[in-house]
C-alpha cells in the first residue's frame, strides 16, 4: 500500500487527489492549509469552490492538520501557488521525518528570488529527492477522466521512473523527461503567454494574430530556458507546445482569462479577485527582470509584463509589438 499526501486542496490537487483515489492500492491524504476548507470538503465531499461537480471518493482522507497528512507517506505532493509556496513548506518541515520523494505540480517562479518551485523545495525540506509533473492537463478534465499526456522530469532518472509508473493509468499517461529545468520553465513561462493569448481575444483580434502570437511565443519561452540552461528540444513537446496550446485556448485557463478581462476592459484589480490564482501575473515580473539583466528579447513576455505592472493599456501593447522593427523569423 503506498501512501501519497497532496498538499494543497486547490482545483488541481484535488484532482490528482481523485486520479490516484482510483487505484485500490494507494492511500490518499488530501491537505488544506485552511482547517475550515478541509471541514468543507470533508463534510460535503466535493471541492465546490475550485472543482464543482467532481465528488471525492470516500477512500480520500481530506485533513487541515499537518501530523495527520504527512504520517508515514510515501510521496508528498506539493499543489501549492508558488505565491504561497515557502511559507507553507516552512509549516510543513516541522512535521517531515522522512526523506520521502516530492512530486511539485507548481507552475511558476517566486517573485524577487527566480526561484523555481523545485529550488524552494529543495531549500526548505533539505532534499534532492524532487521530480516535476507538467504538461497539458486542467484539473477539470483529469477528474473526470479525460484522456490526458503529461511529463514528469528529475534529475534522478530513477525517480522520474517511479512517479510514472505510480501516476499513469488508462486515461492518464506519464512521459519522462530527463530536462527538469526546460520542463519546469516551460510550465511557468507559458502562463505568461497565455495571459497574453487572453488579450488577443478579449480585444478581437481573431486566428491570424493568435498564431503568430504563439508561435512567437513559444520561441520567446525557449529563448529565454535555454539561456538558463534548459534544451531546446523540451519546447516542442508536452510540457511545451502541449500545455502552451491548452493555455492559451481552453476556457479553463486561469491565465487566458485574466488576459481576456482585461483586453475586456476591466481593471486589473478586479480581474485578479479571485477564487483562484493566476500564477503568469506574479511570474511575468520575475521573467521580466531576469531577462532585463541578462540582455534576452522577450518582447511578448515583456509586454505582459508592461501591461500588467505598469499600467499599460493592452491595445497600446499590442500596437507596439506589431510596429516594431522590421526582423529576420529567428526559431
Amino acid at each position: 500500500m503506498t501512501t501519497f499526501t497532496i498538499l494543497g486542496s486547490g482545483g488541481w490537487g484535488t484532482a490528482i487527489a481523485v486520479l490516484l483515489a482510483k487505484n485500490p492500492d494507494y492511500r490518499i491524504r488530501l491537505w488544506s492549509a485552511h482547517p475550515e476548507n478541509a471541514e468543507l470538503i470533508r463534510r460535503t465531499r466535493v471541492n465546490e469552490r475550485l472543482l464543482p461537480g467532481v465528488p471525492l471518493p470516500e477512500a480520500i482522507l481530506v485533513t487541515g492538520d499537518e501530523a495527520e497528512a504527512v504520517a508515514d507517506a510515501d510521496c508528498w505532493i506539493t499543489a501549492i501557488p508558488t505565491a504561497y509556496l515557502r511559507n507553507t513548506l516552512i509549516r510543513l518541515a516541522r512535521v517531515r521525518t522522512a526523506d520521502v520523494p516530492v512530486v511539485s505540480l507548481t507552475k511558476g517562479i517566486e517573485i524577487d528570488t527566480f526561484r523555481r518551485p523545485s529550488e524552494i523545495i529543495r531549500e526548505i525540506l533539505a532534499t534532492e529527492n524532487v521530480a516535476v509533473l507538467s504538461g497539458p492537463s486542467h484539473a477539470e478534465e483529469v477528474a473526470r477522466g479525460l484522456p490526458t499526456s503529461v511529463v514528469v522530469a528529475a534529475a534522478d532518472a530513477r525517480l522520474a521512473a517511479w512517479v510514472q509508473q505510480r501516476f499513469a493509468s488508462d486515461r492518464f499517461r506519464v512521459y519522462t523527461n530527463s530536462d527538469w529545468l526546460g520542463v519546469e520553465l516551460a510550465g511557468a513561462l507559458k502562463n505568461v503567454i497565455g495571459i497574453a493569448a487572453g488579450v488577443c481575444d478579449g480585444l478581437g483580434y481573431g486566428d491570424n494574430a493568435k498564431a503568430a502570437l504563439l508561435t512567437r511565443g513559444l520561441v520567446e519561452m525557449a529563448r529565454f530556458a535555454v539561456a538558463q540552461g534548459a534544451e531546446y528540444a523540451t519546447f516542442y513537446g508536452l510540457a511545451g507546445t502541449g500545455d502552451l496550446i491548452t493555455t492559451c485556448f481552453s476556457p479553463h485557463g486561469r491565465n487566458r482569462r485574466v488576459g481576456y478581462r482585461l483586453g475586456q476592459g476591466e481593471p486589473l484589480t478586479e480581474v485578479l479577485r479571485g477564487p483562484q490564482v493566476a500564477e503568469g501575473v506574479f511570474t511575468s515580473r520575475s521573467v521580466y527582470h531576469q531577462a532585463v539583466r541578462s540582455g534576452i528579447d522577450i518582447p511578448i513576455m515583456a509586454g505582459v509584463y508592461q501591461v500588467l505592472h505598469e499600467g499599460k493599456p493592452p491595445l497600446v501593447a499590442v500596437q507596439d509589438l506589431m510596429t516594431r522593427s522590421p526582423k529576420q523569423e529567428k526559431l
